[in-house]
């Protein structure tokens, strides 16, 4: 899952960083609205955190200027205002969630999930697809009701594919979403994860789309 992170207190966004990537987050940092706005615009995220009392440009502007250009990730708003107002004109703007600070990161981190979970159309935090179950808010993999020992980067990918089970996720996409920015990515990186999921999980499962990317689907 790839958040954009928009905080302009470097200590708060750091700790929140290091706290989403302990989670296997993928985490690009803005700390103000003209870079947010930006961001928003060009890059793909499955969800973003953003503050309102940011430098250049406000919160509530920048998510106005994502939802007029019908980027339609899911917002929390992460704010220290706890006024009617704000979280009104907030949720009018766009905005899926409101958090006051200050906050428990694990609080956090369920709600993203979630917000990311519905987003990708699961109603229930479980997501299932033949052996590989998923669940969404506690961040776990299960395969044929067993625990599924998975590195970073494959959490990553098989999270996914898992969250849009039946449909073709491009490559580029996926390193958007497994690799932070500045990352340096190898030209076969995804398919050297996709060949150890494939071990885990079975071959079967995870279907290559020629030109495209892959496709998680139920095993025959």
């Amino acid at each position: 899952m790839r958040v954009l992170l928009v905080e302009d207190d470097t200590d708060l966004s750091k700790r929140i960083a290091t706290s989403l990537r302990a989670e296997s987050f993928v985490v690009d940092i803005a700390q103000n609205g003209e870079d947010a706005q930006h961001a928003g615009l060009t890059e793909f995220y499955d969800v973003a955190v953003l503050d309102l009392g940011l430098p250049k440009i406000d919160g509530v502007s920048v998510l106005k200027s994502w939802r007029a250009a019908e980027r339609t990730f899911p917002v929390l708003i992460l704010t220290a205002r706890d006024g009617w107002s704000d979280k009104v004109e907030s949720f009018k703007a766009g905005a899926d969630d409101f958090l006051t600070k200050p906050f428990k990161v694990e609080e956090l981190v369920l709600r993203l999930r979630a917000l990311v979970r519905r987003a990708t159309g699961h109603a229930s935090s479980k997501v299932t697809c033949g052996p590989v179950t998923f669940d969404a808010q506690l961040g776990t993999f299960e395969l044929s009701g067993l625990p599924l020992k998975l590195t970073a980067l494959e959490w990553r990918v098989l999270s996914c594919l898992t969250l849009r089970k039946g449909a073709v996720v491009e490559r580029r996409e996926l390193i958007e979403r497994v690799y932070e920015g500045d990352a340096e990515v190898d030209s076969n990186s995804i398919e050297v994860i996709v060949a150890r999921l494939r071990r885990k999980i079975g071959p079967e499962l995870i279907e290559t789309v020629r030109g495209r990317g892959y496709m998680l689907t139920a095993a025959p």
